[in-house]
């Protein structure tokens, strides 16, 4: 799809407090789902002209894409990397990873789990709602309460590293959940367990938990390329 078509109610999205994060989740999302393709060439004045934003949160958004490995630089440019199908395996398998041992930490050391409680209340407000985009705030802050409480702090930078690689995946997959309470009710199972203490028991739900949100992304993406 042109960066034009692409982008053309970009301009109508109001910036928040942190200047230029529209920018970077609007432009997260549209390479996501495949709206703006792999080779896309994003140019600085034009995305500065779509936003209505000056070049600097421009020119901000495409470095933290380029960190998120969504975009890369070139000798002409900055151009979109997208987001294959292997790369979005290679990204659950890496939070596979790290939040089987975020987890562990956290039951070993009887953290406190009131974040993710809290989380766990937001998302059922969100679902109750229909509020996709508030239903995929609460789900990453309920599994960061893991990571932040690891006592972990570089596993808890790699996540950080990613989120909203992975915030951007679930806007795009919740947006499809016309009924996102059993998504909730997950969460909920998977918090009373972790509570429980029982590691053995916690790992295989944790698993089956993160390869559920990994098959409905590979699903949505799937319908993604499908489409003209």
């Amino acid at each position: 799809m042109p960066v034009n078509s692409a982008l053309r109610n970009a301009g109508t999205i109001p910036p928040p407090p942190a200047l230029g994060q529209h920018v970077v989740d609007h432009l997260r999302r549209l390479i996501i789902t495949g709206d703006l393709q792999p080779g896309t060439h994003l140019v600085e004045s034009q995305l500065s002209e779509s936003f209505d934003v000056s070049r600097g949160p421009v020119r901000d958004a495409l470095r933290q894409l380029e960190t998120e490995g969504l975009v890369e630089s070139r000798r002409r440019g900055v151009f979109v990397i997208g987001l294959s199908g292997d790369d979005i395996e290679e990204l659950y398998l890496l939070r596979q990873v790290l939040e089987a041992e975020a987890v562990r930490l956290c039951m070993e050391s009887g953290s406190d789990l009131g974040d993710a409680r809290s989380a766990l209340e937001r998302m059922g407000s969100a679902a109750e709602r229909a509020d996709p985009v508030g239903f995929a705030e609460a789900d990453l802050d309920f599994h960061t309460a893991f990571y932040a409480h690891s006592g972990h702090r570089r596993l808890a930078s790699i996540w950080q590293q990613y989120r909203p690689t992975f915030a951007g995946m679930l806007s795009v997959t919740n947006a499809e959940d016309r009924d996102l309470a059993p998504i909730h009710r997950d969460h909920i199972d998977l918090l009373e367990l972790v509570a429980a203490g029982d590691h053995a028991t916690v790992a295989p739900a944790l698993r089956q938990h993160i390869d559920g949100s990994r098959a409905r992304m590979l699903a949505a993406y799937t319908r993604f390329i499908s489409t003209p």
